[in-house]
Formats: structure tokens, sequence, C-alpha cells
């Protein structure tokens, strides 16, 4: 296992970079602590998969260094880094068995037969596949050959850290929630250091313990699934985290309430005065919005009710603004609603970043 840092990485697939839009990451600054189990999500082209590529030894940055447990590593291979990588295809040799699969990268370094026969039919029993050990890898169904590859990231005792790369993609629904189960169990029985891109909010928030949300080839959050969801630190945060994401409304800033349209609502936080913001917004997840009658909050033209089972959706919208507010089971919906704001769960956004001490 190790600790990774990232010093003011930056990479451009340019040969001659000049500004800030020729970088598909922008600079960051990371850690991801020995044994930790962390996502990096965002959408296509956010930069993770970039990211994941140059901690394995893939791509080299263009500029920066990356360290693993305070030694530089940016220029040293995959091989002498001991990364164990997971892709979205699952890379297996069709034409081995199971078992060979798995042997492999012990054979490969030279470790006696003793050994690779006991470590093998340990991680056989712990991938669940032990009894298709001789079967060729070819004849495999997609999850089955993604244990595989998980498997002989296991095997080895010297791997750094094992990355996976939207390896859940080809896997049926029922069998991602078992594998995402398996790698739970895994990183607590082992304590391997795990990085996993995603763009599946669910697999990010199930599996680690810490995700690192990317947007425009940077890192906007950091944060544990519940500081993600309360505290989001930028709109796009908000809008990627939660079913439905969080209602972002423009508005105009006056002290410690921010005026929506002609409607006021009271804030936690006020903006500094001498701080210049392009546009100022105000987040709030739907489910702190409560439905009032007529008169009690701000008026909501509504353009329909999903109904979920457990709860329902209100969808409508505010002086233009999409507004989703979430019922719970059994609690009514006014005939003419208002929406009325948790001002304690109700946040301030200056140029998309949030403001406050959180910030």
């Amino acid at each position: 296992m190790a600790r990774i840092d990232l010093d003011h990485i930056r990479h451009s697939y340019l040969p001659s970079p000049k500004s800030p839009s020729d970088y598909a990451l922008k600079e960051v600054n990371l850690t991801f602590e020995d044994g930790g189990a962390y996502a990096l999500l965002g959408s296509s082209g956010c930069g993770k998969t970039t990211l994941l590529n140059i901690i394995s030894g893939l791509l080299t940055p263009s500029e920066g260094e990356l360290l693993f447990d305070g030694q530089p590593v940016t220029h040293l291979s995959t091989e002498a880094r001991n990364i164990a990588q997971v892709f979205q295809f699952p890379v297996v040799y069709d034409t081995m068995s199971v078992y060979d699969n798995l042997a492999f990268p012990l054979r490969n370094r030279g470790v006696a037969e003793k050994d690779v026969d006991a470590k093998v039919t340990e991680i056989l029993r712990i991938i669940d596949l032990e009894g298709k050990a001789k079967r060729k890898a070819q004849g495999l169904t997609a999850d089955e050959k993604q244990k595989i590859s998980l498997g002989r990231g296991l095997v080895r005792s010297d791997t750094s850290a094992i990355l996976f790369d939207e390896p859940l993609t080809v896997i049926d629904p029922h069998m991602k929630w078992v594998l995402r189960s398996q790698l739970k169990h895994l990183h607590k029985q082992f304590g391997f250091t795990m990085v996993y891109v995603t763009h599946d909010q669910t697999e990010a928030l199930t599996f680690a313990d810490k995700v690192v949300v990317m947007y425009g080839g940077e890192v906007v959050q950091i944060g544990t699934p519940d500081e993600l969801f309360r505290k989001p630190q930028h709109t796009f945060v908000g809008y990627f985290i939660g079913s439905p994401g969080m209602n972002v409304l423009p508005c105009e800033v006056e002290g410690m309430t921010a005026r929506i349209g002609g409607h006021s609502v009271p804030l936690p936080v006020g903006l500094d005065p001498k701080k210049v913001a392009k546009k100022t917004e105000v987040g709030i997840r739907p489910e702190f919005v409560k439905l009032g009658a007529a008169g009690e909050g701000l008026p909501i033209q509504v353009d329909g009710v999903e109904d979920i089972g457990r709860y329902r959706i209100l969808r409508g919208k505010m002086e233009g603004t999409a507004l989703n507010a979430i019922v719970a089971e059994g609690v009514s919906i006014p005939e003419n609603p208002t929406a009325i704001f948790d001002p304690s769960q109700t946040n301030l956004y200056a140029d998309s970043w949030l403001v406050g001490e959180e910030a």
C-alpha cells in the first residue's frame, strides 16, 4: 500500500499548451492516504481518467510531480510503481485458465510455485471463482472476467494501489451491486489504497470513504458522501450529487437576505460586500424545500408531480428557474403550493463557489 501525493500536477494533450483551456487537467494538489478508498467522480471529459492514468504511469504529466510514500515516481513505469489497474472492459488472457490468469503476475516475478499456489487458491476463494479455476477465461461472463482483473491486483503482496477505471460499465445492474459490496469487503480485509473512477454517483458514494468531485479538469470538492450532500462547495457538486440535484436559483444579495425576483429568502451567511461576484445564487436541496399554502412562502408554478413510491417529487418553476421539492409519503400537497426554504440548509454561492466558513 502507499500514500499517493499529486503535487501541482497539470496535463495537456497538446505539445505546447499556452492557455488554461489547453489543459485537460488543471492544477491538482491532492493526497490519497495509505489504505484509503477514494472515488474520482464527474461527467465525461472532466479529467478523471487522465488523472488516474497519471497515477498508474500510463501518462506522464506535463507539469508537476507524483510521489508514492514521499518518493518521486513521475517518470517510473507502471510496473516499477507496483500498480494494479482494473479497466472498463475486463483485461484477461482468454486462452489461459482462471487459475493461470491469477498466477501469471506472480510467476512473472519469479515467485516459487508453492507460494503461487497458496496465494492463487486464497484469491480464488475470495473472488468466488474456486469452482471455475480450471476453466478457460474465454467462456466466462463479463462480471467473472472483471473478478479475474481484480484478483490479479489482490494476488500480489507488493501492490501499492489498485486503480479502477469505470470497472462496472459492462456489468448488469444486479451484479454491479454484488461487486460493489465485494469491493468494500475486500478493501476492509486487505487495506489497499483504492482509487475508483466513475460517472455514477451511486457507485462513488457507496464505494468510497471520500469522493473527489471533478469538473472541467479541476477538483471542485473532496469530502464524505454526507459532506457533498450537506454542503456542496460548488454548484456543480450540488447539481451532480442527489436525485434530483440541488435547486440553484439566481438571486441578489442584501446583507443576510437573498432576493429571488420580488421575494426574500433568509440566509445563514451573507456576502462580503468587498467580494466581487459576477453572479450570486441560492442553493437548496429538494429535501429541504417545504410546501406551504398560498401566501406562506415563495410562489411556485407547478409543472407536475412524480410519484417515486416512498415519496413524491414536485417539479415546478420559481421566477422561471426549475425548482424541485421532495414530498414525504402521506404529506398532502396544497392546491396552490408555495415554497418555504429551511434557512439552515440554504447555501449562498458567488461565481458558483460556496460562500461562508465552510467554503
